[in-house]
């Protein structure tokens, strides 16, 4: 009887391992591809810009000529992905842009 109950036992606290703890896959700020800054055009006004490319995660209060879209992406807990577009203003028209794109959009 001893056995059995020994055996039950083991059984049920094998069933029991701890699986650990399941991560999700993170993204956060603006998807951009190069479709999108391609059609950016010299000369276009901020609010065309932003209704092309959306809202920037950042604006640098000193200096209004430079905004910034961030995009990161982080799977299940992994290593942190991440591409920078800064888009580049004369006089509150579009100038020019410089980016640094993952190769693959992740979230796509």
């Amino acid at each position: 009887m001893q056995k059995l109950t020994a055996l039950i036992l083991t059984l049920i606290m094998a069933g029991c391992v701890f699986p650990g703890v399941y991560k999700i896959n993170v993204q956060q700020g603006n998807i951009l591809t190069d479709e999108e800054l391609t059609s950016l055009a010299e000369g276009m006004s901020r609010s065309q810009v932003h209704s092309l490319l959306g809202t920037p995660l950042m604006t640098n209060p000193a200096d209004p000529s430079r905004e910034y879209y961030v995009y990161t992406f982080q799977r299940s807990g992994g290593d942190i992905k991440e591409q920078r577009v800064i888009v580049y203003y004369d006089n509150d028209q579009y100038s020019h842009y410089e980016a640094q794109l993952l190769e693959e959009t992740p979230a796509y």
